[in-house]
């Protein structure tokens, strides 16, 4: 079992930055890969960024790229993701979660979300 609960959320004017946090409990932080997702109304859940147990590998979205960073620390047992840049575009709820059963792309715990709202 794995425990996901996000913070940072907020309001924000285009151009500016956020950075979200993902603190984890229950298993081992270090023994899984982990995953920001994004839904916003109307639109299906997407991958935003992706990072490997030890957080040497990293993937970004080609829609976030340059701008997103995703970062762990596996000794806090916490997860970021740094916004800068912000665009309207970027308005959604942002997911942190967890791939603990080592399938690629297999995300199968999830946090409660944090709304982020980009003003133009």
């Amino acid at each position: 079992q794995v425990q996901l609960v996000e913070s940072g959320g907020g309001l924000v004017q285009a151009g500016g930055s956020l950075r979200l946090s993902c603190a984890a409990s229950g298993r081992t932080f270090s023994s899984y890969a982990m995953g920001w997702f994004r839904q916003a109304p109307g639109r299906e859940r997407e991958l935003v960024a992706g990072i490997s147990r030890s957080g040497a590998s990293t993937y970004n979205a080609d829609s976030v790229k340059g701008r997103f960073t995703i970062s762990r620390d596996n000794v806090k047992n916490t997860l970021y993701l740094q916004m800068n840049s912000l665009k309207p575009d970027d308005t959604a709820v942002y997911y942190c979660a967890a791939a603990t059963t080592g399938r690629p792309g297999k995300y199968d715990y999830w946090g409660q979300g944090t709304q982020v709202t980009v003003s133009s």
